[in-house]
């Protein structure tokens, strides 16, 4: 399937500076680009491979679960992100999203339609930057995975991950099969466990310390 051309969505906000930044880029890419608002059901087609481009700009966290949601129902639909502001937000993507592709606000047109290029021919598309630090990040995970972590217990475990995915705690409490109070307190454990003093910081410590780098990550990498 990775030699069969990508249908290209880009999930976006629909108005005419959208449309003519669309236009633009077509000419330079020379593949079709559809634009979709985040309302509409995308009509998956399971002969045609798909690559969805999600513009960060018009989407919240709760829309991009959702496409991550259908692209696990679907392997030939990649993801990529748009708009991303920077390494450090891409980190923090790449940690709840399964993504094929960065592309940064400053990239040019010219580097952007390289980099769907390379997603159309089956590779990642990322910074070495980001790439090195996805890396150090997993060797790090790694070593974190052999130590204990911060005694925590494995229905801590479990609930921080949860936490990690950016799940309330009426998600956590119905897919663990708690209460909410059980939640708030082994929460409250939690942070006193590894020494934060909210439920972002909380988020953060799970995704620097408990989260595996994407599978998509074994994929050859272009840029």
């Amino acid at each position: 399937m990775d030699n069969m051309d990508r249908h290209v969505l880009l999930v976006t906000d629909i108005n005419p500076q959208s449309k003519l930044f669309i236009e633009y880029i077509q000419q330079k890419f020379e593949h079709d680009i559809v634009a979709v608002s985040d309302s509409e059901e995308p009509r998956i087609d399971e002969n045609q491979p798909m690559l969805v481009i999600l513009d960060l700009d018009h989407l919240s966290e709760a829309s991009m679960q959702r496409w991550q949601g259908i692209a696990d129902e679907h392997e030939d639909i990649s993801l990529a992100a748009f708009n991303v502001r920077g390494e450090d937000h891409a980190v923090e993507l790449l940690s709840t999203l399964n993504l094929q592709g960065i592309f940064y606000r400053n990239d040019s047109i010219e580097l952007i339609c390289k980099g769907m290029q390379a997603l159309q021919d089956g590779s990642l598309w990322m910074s070495r930057a980001l790439m090195s630090r996805m890396i150090l990040l997993l060797r790090r995970q790694q070593m974190n995975s052999y130590r204990p972590a911060c005694g925590l217990t494995q229905r801590e475990l479990e609930i921080i991950g949860l936490l990690g995915t950016g799940s309330t705690n009426s998600e956590i409490a119905e897919k663990l099969f708690v209460s909410e109070h059980t939640v708030k307190s082994h929460l409250y454990n939690i942070f006193r466990k590894i020494k934060v003093h909210n439920r972002l910081q909380a988020m953060n410590w799970a995704r620097r310390n408990l989260f595996s780098v994407p599978p998509s990550f074994r994929r050859e990498v272009k840029h």
